[in-house]
């Protein structure tokens, strides 16, 4: 059973307020609801179901989600660490900067197999149920747990909760990265780094062009350069995001597919059609290694389960929505149930 619509309708309200009348003296909080939402999309299930959520796997978010940006940007004047907190610089990002000292060329992704990632992840999880957990929740003065409660070592997403992150988190993921820059740019230690122009945006969230460049060049020897979709041979291919990265903004290393530039500009941000998509479920199934070693050398998330999950809420979403998928060039078509029946 889901949620009733005054439920849903209370829950983004409450989030609103969040947003407006929290007390946001560092970055922390913008992350936590990052982390929650794609939790709630890759594991939760849509019903009103609690989900449990251990200080361990938010401290794993926490560091994929941070481990871009502690490394230094390049602006302004001069070249410096971002400062995440108004005062000191944020406990996870010292924590993730010694670690990548002490472990030079290291992604996130291979930061696991690593001596002392271990103690890494103990020290953000106990910052991120110190702070961020301990204060997310204060809206107003007042403490009012409309998300979760608190537990020892986890936290529990309260009863319909799940199914409310997974219904609007494009809308929870906009919101809390155009906050985290704004507080990025908002904060004066940060100014002379930042200068006039910058692409904080970019340095913060997307694809770094050298992952790209490596995605890119493993999906060309893995499809003998054949656009994914048309099937044409490509010689200056794109990068696409099979589930779009506007409506879920995290790089999984299964959900690249090479396309045609013409392709890729026709779907844009739109979902694959039916017979893409059967397709591509099949591929990334059948060369579930190579996608895996092709984002473990671009240093992107690689997990299969994950993004066949990411699938599943993505085409239940536009059902539920009433979405239309791409074909091809101008043609498009109404996603159905059988869209389901196929990622069951």
């Amino acid at each position: 059973m889901i949620p009733s619509a005054e439920f849903q309708l209370t829950f983004l309200t409450k989030l609103q307020r969040l947003f407006n009348e929290g007390d946001f003296t560092a970055t922390y909080k913008y992350a936590l609801l990052i982390a929650l939402s794609e939790i709630a999309v890759e594991r939760g299930r849509d019903d009103s179901a609690e989900l449990k959520i251990t200080h361990r796997e938010l401290a794993g978010k926490f560091v994929e989600l941070y481990w871009q940006q502690s490394a230094p940007y390049s602006a302004g004047a001069r070249e410096g660490l971002l400062a995440q907190n108004k005062g000191a610089q944020a406990a996870v990002v010292s924590a993730i900067v010694k670690f990548r000292r002490e472990h030079p060329g290291v992604t996130a992704q291979s930061a696991a197999a690593m001596s002392g990632y271990g103690t890494l992840i103990r020290t953000v999880a106990t910052t991120v149920s110190a702070q961020p957990v301990s204060y997310l929740q204060n809206l107003g003065g007042v403490t009012d747990p409309f998300i979760y409660q608190r537990d020892t070592g986890s936290i529990t997403l309260k009863a319909g909760v799940s199914h409310c992150l997974r219904r609007f988190q494009p809308l929870v993921q906009q919101l809390a990265r155009s906050h985290w820059i704004g507080h990025i740019k908002g904060n004066k230690l940060n100014h002379a780094v930042l200068g006039a122009n910058d692409d904080l945006e970019s340095f913060l969230f997307q694809t770094p062009r050298k992952a790209l460049l490596i995605i890119g060049g493993g999906l060309k020897r893995l499809s003998n350069c054949r656009c994914f979709y048309c099937a044409g041979k490509v010689t200056d291919a794109d990068v696409d995001h099979f589930i779009p990265h506007s409506l879920y903004p995290r790089d999984l290393a299964h959900n690249f597919v090479l396309a045609h530039p013409a392709c890729n500009r026709s779907k844009s941000d739109t979902l694959a059609a039916l017979p893409h998509l059967e397709r591509w479920l099949e591929y990334i199934t059948r060369n579930d290694a190579s996608l895996q070693e092709i984002g473990a050398e671009a240093g992107r998330t690689v997990n299969l389960e994950s993004t066949r999950a990411v699938a599943r809420w993505g085409y239940g979403n536009a059902l539920s929505g009433e979405a239309q998928a791409w074909v091809q060039a101008s043609l498009y078509e109404s996603v159905t149930q059988s869209y389901l029946k196929v990622l069951a």
